[in-house]
């Protein structure tokens, strides 16, 4: 299928909810927010975090995330390419996984710490500063989207949606790590 056959798809409610992987790829609907999706997708993510953890363990969720990264790089490949766009700002599952990763770390956490969490976590997922900024545009700009995709170059595309979340929720950790260690040794913590 050559690129003048291909046509993007414009995603709605009906079109998400006819499939498991759009619902999840678009975090339960909340991927379309007509504003800053993103953020939506990672306010799904805390509240779904704070939910799910009154029912498992630490334990449970980090193999939830776990295999939420696997799967979600297929599911990113598989809704981009069903899309026509490489990495469509409505699929949300890659902040959604990348703030588990994040909340795993830093949980338990009073309400104050959460949002900062969040609040540095949807900063360098947007603004994407230095070694961030660098991955999201490898896998951008690698690819080409002229034709129609194998499976391996669906899972590839998606782990390169997947992994600059990913990024930005290392250096989330990195951070609230290095605020910790300064809190305790001035005694505020």
């Amino acid at each position: 299928m050559t690129k003048a056959n291909r046509t993007e798809v414009h995603p709605n409610c009906k079109w998400v909810f006819q499939s498991l992987h759009r619902v999840l790829a678009f975090g339960f609907g909340s991927g379309l927010s007509p504003i800053a999706p993103g953020t939506a997708g990672t306010l799904w993510a805390w509240a779904g975090y704070l939910v799910a953890g009154q029912f498992l363990n630490t334990h449970a969720l980090a193999w939830i995330t776990l295999g939420g990264f696997i799967v979600g790089c297929w599911i990113c490949g598989k809704v981009s390419e069903e899309l026509g766009k490489q990495d469509f700002g409505g699929i949300v599952i890659d902040e959604i996984i990348a703030f588990w990763l994040v909340l795993l770390f830093i949980m338990p956490a009073n309400f104050w710490m959460q949002l900062i969490a969040f609040i540095l976590f949807r900063f360098f997922d947007a603004a994407k500063p230095g070694p961030i900024g660098s991955i999201d545009r490898h896998f951008k700009y690698q690819e080409n989207s002229n034709s129609s995709s194998t499976r391996i170059q669906m899972i590839w595309r998606g782990f390169g949606i997947m992994i600059d979340d990913v990024a930005a929720a290392l250096a989330t950790i990195f951070i609230i790590f290095i605020a910790r260690m300064i809190g305790i040794h001035l005694g505020w913590i």
